[in-house]
């Protein structure tokens, strides 16, 4: 499969590869002038000058509603003023190459997984992949841990990205214990029932968020999803809203607009490719898939929608199963997305949410159809990092030094030369800033609250009585001096 899956990479990189250069020349035009635009009075040329310099430090522009934690994100993470992408390379330079090479290229990591099978409700199994370092001799972490626990959640595919491995390392050196959430059927997890999860069904997931705070409940939890995965954390994290368990949450490269991006949002290449994909891993669950629907339309279609219309939209009408008529109702698809799309219930998010995107992504497609920047500038808990470049899942730079070295060797295919990933930092600072900021209100709240009780009711009565109360102090005294005398001489 990985042979096939690498011979079809290299077909659309060269389908792709002359329409980057295209594409390339536009977006610089298009970025001089709109920095031309923004740049008021003053030459032509000094404009464009400003606007190379700009693109060449590679300037990062932070997309939110003003706020205290806005201002202090802006503090304190380093990496939200400034994304420097990999020098020379030339292949970096392209969006599509850089891409597909973090989609498809394989990724050897010296990080091991542990596997907890999770049982649900419905007689479903889920698979939690916990990351542990290859030194490490204890393969399980103890309950006792007070370490952070980072969920992790691949893209809708079940893919299993070099990114996604890189983040373990980047994880495990930060301290935090990785777990990557596997859905039904995904990454050899067994199919128990002839069920699948729908796109942004977050019931598997609620439940897989409720064992990890019973295995690890002294450890704050975060969350991290990478492309369309995003739409399952989005989801979760409206349906639950303050209840979500969750500290703070990043989304990578992630699509907003899902039912449009299933659609029309992908060029036929990249399409076919996914599709392909889709069908491969499901291929192994034909039989059982058939008793619940036709899988002739599901294995003969040509688009993701397509396939997603064959597996949950088409209902059943007749007396037993094979002679059935499996169908898509009037309105089923519209109905399927008002179900699971991943904004439906945004204003119910209670927590800090970090998407990391580039402009020049070519697989969520144009920023301005596909960002939802609305959301950003009226929403105080949703925050856009927005590059020119970097294309889905990319963020390399060249880092001076690597803090934490996990065993790695530099010729790794996706570390050469100590290339590391910008988005990665961004995301890991960004909850640290969080939490801290999380800690000061803390503190100020409970300051404040003890102030208040020091000028309460009690204290107001008490403060203009401490003279008096000293000069009654001898003629109490006197008193139990008189009362203990007349005990006394009775006792006499």
């Amino acid at each position: 499969m990985l042979g096939w899956l690498v011979a079809l990479c290299a077909v659309v990189l060269v389908i792709f590869w002359s329409k980057y250069f295209g594409s390339q020349r536009r977006s610089d035009g298009l970025s001089v002038e709109s920095c031309a635009d923004a740049g008021g009075e003053g030459s032509g040329e000094a404009r464009a000058s400003a606007a190379a310099a700009a693109a060449a430090r590679g300037a990062v522009e932070l997309i939110c509603k003003p706020s205290a934690l806005a201002n202090y994100l802006k503090k304190h993470c380093r990496t939200f003023t400034e994304y420097p992408p990999c020098a020379g390379w030339m292949w970096r330079s392209s969006a599509v190459l850089l891409s597909a090479f973090e989609l498809c290229w394989p990724y050897y990591s010296s990080v091991q997984f542990v596997r907890d099978n999770l049982q649900l409700s419905d007689d479903g199994l889920v698979a939690l992949d916990w990351a542990v370092p290859s030194y490490q001799r204890r393969r399980r972490t103890s309950s006792h841990s007070s370490s952070p626990v980072l969920l992790i959640i691949p893209n809708s595919f079940g893919k299993i990205t070099g990114n996604l491995l890189k983040l373990c390392e980047e994880a495990l050196s930060h301290g935090y214990l990785p777990v990557v959430f596997n859905r039904r059927s995904h990454n050899c997890t067994p199919l128990t029932t002839p069920k699948l999860q729908q796109f942004g069904d977050p019931t598997d997931l609620r439940e897989a968020v409720r064992y990890i705070r019973y295995r690890q409940p002294a450890g704050r939890l975060y969350a991290v999803s990478e492309s369309s995965g995003s739409g399952l954390l989005l989801s979760y994290l409206g349906e639950c809203g303050s209840s979500s368990y969750v500290t703070a949450a990043a989304c990578l490269s992630p699509v907003f607009r899902c039912q449009s991006w299933f659609e029309s949002g992908l060029c036929w290449p990249l399409q076919w490719a996914l599709t392909l994909y889709q069908k491969m891993c499901l291929s192994r669950y034909r039989t059982a898939l058939a008793a619940i629907m036709q899988t002739d339309p599901l294995f003969s279609s040509c688009s993701l929608r397509g396939v997603e219309e064959a597996l949950f939209c088409r209902t059943g009408h007749g007396g037993s199963t094979a002679t059935s008529n499996f169908s898509i109702t009037s309105g089923a698809w519209d109905a399927y997305w008002e179900r699971n799309e991943p904004l439906r219930d945004v204003d119910e998010v209670a927590i800090p949410v970090l998407s990391v995107c580039a402009k020049d992504d070519p697989v969520r497609g144009d920023t301005q159809s596909t960002v939802p920047l609305e959301l950003f500038e009226t929403n105080p808990h949703f925050f856009l990092l927005l590059t020119e470049r970097g294309g889905h899942l990319g963020f390399c730079t060249q880092p001076e030094k690597r803090a934490f070295d996990l065993g790695v060797s530099a010729s790794n295919c996706g570390m050469e030369g100590g290339v590391s990933n910008w988005s990665h930092t961004a995301v890991f600072e960004f909850f640290r800033a969080t939490t801290d900021f999380f800690n000061l209100e803390e503190r100020s709240k409970q300051l404040a609250a003890k102030r208040r009780g020091l000028g309460g009711a009690a204290g107001r009565a008490f403060r203009h009585r401490s003279i008096s109360t000293c000069k009654r102090v001898p003629a109490c005294s006197h008193n139990i001096h008189a009362i203990y005398n007349w005990q006394r001489s009775y006792t006499r």
